[in-house]
């Protein structure tokens, strides 16, 4: 065909010519959590625009935004600093900033406040409780930090630590002070964003402030100790959990059962304790305290259980059970622990995809990504050996007519959302992606499992006779799959499907090869039933592997899809049992050869 080509020379534009339309609209597209208008602006910002700063290559890049012209001058610290600065470049710009007592370097500023609580805390005999969640939030809210260390009253020590630690850093953001052994101090370290020359009068109305708090923590704590833990359960009824999925006592009740049915699977001996945590997990929500403290929810329900005299393994369950709370995060160490944290995250997951509310690329309101990763993460560590439809189907069941989907699309959404994630993690294990298909693709149900026969593969994958064994078991299984696509599309044209059984018929061989290959896979077959009972996958892939010569001479030495109906049956028949077997540890016809 004839085509025709265009050559256009498009002109650059100066630098600054592009920034003057390029800024104001950047401006205006920043994301911000949090906006609003302010006096008569129309635009949506965090804080009032007070003044435009832009240069580029030593000139002012002229724009102008709700009446605000931009230009060289910006302002320093607004009670130390009240003068204008005028920023002549780039290059200027931190140096200036400096003289006006604002020190614009987020890693000084980090350095600044980390030497000056260590300077403060280091007559006492202490030293700050490490919280770089903290120094991140701190760190934004000043520009010329002070640091100035301040006391509370030795009688709120009687609180437990983290009720303490959490009044402080989450109302104050104030730093909590520990000694060697790691005991909480009655001291405290605040940042201010201004130095005074007598800080005593600061650190005066910190301790004031502060007091007020944790007089308020205390309350809370008296008033939620005034029952046991257990009694808090009944008023979970008021609590919901999402519209179409009803109340967290009705989850509690769904989420104890399933501690039961993973109990009578995994340990039955730690059955009684651990429905007893799946009973109180969540009564905590309903305290005085996780009501104005919500990250204190599985803390204080631990501390409460002790306080009502449940079992030490109930109590720390009922921690535990949140974990793990982000990437990286410890998960459940104990058993009780364990349970409740699967059968907790498996019914948010279920319920959610149960009622469509089921993760995109950009919402994902309930975490069910990180829940199915804590689940993955948490069986992988335990080495627990559980069937991910089975328990799936168990958390289906539980729901009655709540879900809108059908219990099999339920089931299949699910799973698929856990084959997802398990991929994402053996990838970031380092195992190769085509490996972590081919296993999958033969069973994704036993985590433990399947992360076994994928190290399995991938170590046989690594061998250097690796290609021409995984290409003879390709032809094996390829032949198959095409088969079955054939005799699929004859059936659906009407035509008559040939048949073949498992059952091979040692009669029908003519060819030595035959007669080999049917040997060797027999006593294959029956050593590898004895290392898949062992998971010894890394064997059993050991002694398939020794089928390559005699599936090549067969191969060599046969025409598989002979003219005779029945030696084509029986060949096929050979070669589709020897398939299954491969079947049950990968689909090798998905490997990178």
């Amino acid at each position: 065909g004839k085509y025709l080509f265009l050559k256009k020379t498009v002109r650059g534009l100066a630098t600054q010519s592009l920034l003057k339309t390029m800024l104001p609209e950047t401006i205006h597209s920043i994301p911000l959590a949090k906006s609003m208008r302010w006096g008569n602006c129309r635009l949506l910002f965090a804080r009032p625009v007070r003044w435009l700063l832009a240069i580029f290559d030593g000139r002012m890049v002229p724009f102008v935004i709700e009446g605000i012209k931009s230009g060289k001058r910006t302002y320093g610290h607004r009670f130390l600093a009240l003068k204008p600065v005028v920023v002549r470049s780039g290059d200027e710009y931190l140096s200036a900033l400096d003289s006006a007592f604002v020190v614009p370097d987020i890693e000084k500023r980090k350095e600044i406040i980390r030497q000056g609580a260590d300077h403060a805390v280091r007559k006492s005999g202490g030293h700050i409780l490490p919280d770089e969640g903290l120094l991140d939030t701190v760190v934004n809210l000043v520009e010329y930090p002070a640091v100035a260390l301040g006391t509370f009253s030795t009688d709120f020590l009687r609180l437990p630590s983290e009720v303490l630690i959490q009044s402080m850093r989450e109302h104050q953001k104030y730093f909590a002070v520990i000694d060697t052994d790691g005991r909480l101090k009655p001291l405290f370290v605040a940042v201010n964003n201004t130095p005074v020359a007598d800080m005593s009068l600061v650190v005066t109305g910190h301790e004031r402030v502060l007091r007020a708090r944790l007089e308020d923590a205390r309350f809370f704590f008296e008033e939620d100790s005034k029952i046991p833990l257990a009694g808090f359960v009944d008023r979970l009824k008021g609590l919901l959990f999402q519209a179409r999925l009803g109340t967290v006592y009705e989850k509690t009740c769904r989420v104890t059962e399933l501690t039961g049915h993973l109990s009578e699977i995994v340990s039955p001996q730690h059955k009684e304790d651990a429905c007893r945590a799946a009973w109180l997990s969540k009564a905590d929500l309903v305290s005085q305290m996780v009501g104005e403290f919500p990250k204190l929810q599985g803390i204080m329900g631990r501390i409460y259980a002790e306080r009502s005299g449940e079992p030490k393994d109930v109590a720390g369950a009922i921690e535990e059970h949140y974990l793990p709370l982000f990437a990286g995060d410890t998960l459940p160490e104990s058993v009780a622990g364990t349970l409740v944290s699967i059968a907790d995250k498996l019914d948010t997951i279920v319920g959610c995809f149960g009622v469509d509310l089921i993760p995109t690329g950009t919402s994902d309101p309930f975490a069910l990504r990180r829940q199915a990763l804590g689940i993955i993460h948490t069986i992988l560590a335990g080495s627990t050996s559980i069937s991910l439809k089975s328990i799936t189907d168990k958390a289906i069941s539980l729901f009655g007519d709540k879900l809108s989907a059908s219990p099999e699309q339920v089931r299949s959404n699910v799973l698929m959302f856990f084959r997802h994630r398990l991929e994402n993690v053996m990838l970031e294990s380092g195992f190769s992606k085509d490996v972590i298909d081919a296993a999958l693709s033969a069973s994704c149900d036993d985590l433990v499992s399947d992360s076994a026969r994928i190290a399995a593969l991938e170590n046989l994958k690594n061998r250097p006779d690796f290609a021409p064994i995984a290409i003879a078991f390709k032809r094996v299984v390829n032949i198959i799959k095409q088969q079955r696509k054939l005799q699929a599309e004859l059936i659906r044209k009407g035509g008559e499907a040939l048949t073949y059984e498992d059952t091979v018929n040692s009669g029908l061989f003519q060819e030595q090869c035959e007669s080999d290959l049917y040997e060797a896979f027999d006593q294959t077959a029956r050593k590898v039933a004895d290392y898949l009972q062992d998971r010894a996958y890394d064997r059993g892939l050991q002694q398939i592997a020794r089928l390559k010569k005699p599936v090549d001479a067969f191969f060599d030495g046969v025409m598989v899809l002979a003219e005779e109906p029945e030696l084509q049956k029986n060949r096929l028949a050979l070669l589709n049992s020897i398939a299954g077997l491969f079947g049950q540890f990968a689909d090798f016809s998905k490997l990178a050869t």
